[in-house]
């Protein structure tokens, strides 16, 4: 496992903020995502579109602000990118961007939308965001199925990057299904906070779902 770096994360509640990448592109956290982006693009092969998932232990660990901010900085290098709110069960990407969760990921699966109906363009170039959608009763069966695998292909198609904002990998079973689906997985921690055996047991859980583990951002308030 490889540490890609430390991120100091201020715990606060509107967009500009939690998007530190955008509105303070030469800030120390900035730098930091550049960092992080740059270590990811190294650790991949030569592959021109790639999808990535981004988790943690448990919840509250900065995950959604870190997949967010990443998101950014990535589409800020020119690549295309398609940033997707996986976590059903506690959605967050739609406040961060402050857009319309009305239609999203879970439309797009259940057929009640195409994905170029889902998608949200942001106001940051090369930057795009799939909400999680409809509230469901089966978060684990519909991220398990063929539709989504079929839209996570066509999304590579599209985008040079893709990356996920999954559930926290030691609550969702569903988090398990879609890192084996990625081409990696970054493991997001918080100082001080994710105990040593959560962390552990995650790296286990990532294993046997025989997941690409890039390796670990630890956020330090």
């Amino acid at each position: 496992m490889k540490l890609l770096i430390f991120n100091k994360r201020k715990s606060v509640d509107n967009r500009k903020i939690h998007l530190i990448t955008y509105s303070n592109a030469d800030s120390v956290i900035s730098d930091q995502f550049r960092t992080i982006r740059t270590n990811i693009k190294f650790l991949m092969d030569e592959k021109k579109n790639s999808v990535f998932l981004i988790t943690s232990p448990g919840v509250g660990e900065g995950k959604s602000t870190t997949a967010a901010n990443l998101a950014v900085s990535i589409a800020q290098q020119k690549d295309s990118v398609l940033l997707i709110d996986a976590n059903l069960r506690e959605p967050v990407i739609q406040d961060i961007f402050q857009i319309s969760n009305e239609t999203g990921l879970t439309n797009v699966l259940e057929g009640s939308a195409i994905l170029d109906q889902a998608i949200s363009r942001t106001d940051i170039k090369n930057l795009d965001v799939l909400t999680s959608g409809t509230s469901v009763l089966n978060p684990t069966e519909i991220l398990g199925s063929d539709v989504m695998m079929n839209l996570l292909n066509e999304a590579s198609t599209r985008y040079n990057v893709v990356l996920i904002d999954s559930p926290t990998i030691l609550s969702s079973t569903e988090t398990r299904v879609l890192a084996n689906q990625c081409e990696g997985v970054v493991l997001v921690l918080e100082h001080g906070k994710t105990e040593l055996e959560n962390a552990i047991e995650s790296k286990r859980i990532l294993e046997l779902a025989h997941a690409n583990l890039l390796g670990v951002i630890i956020n330090d308030k």
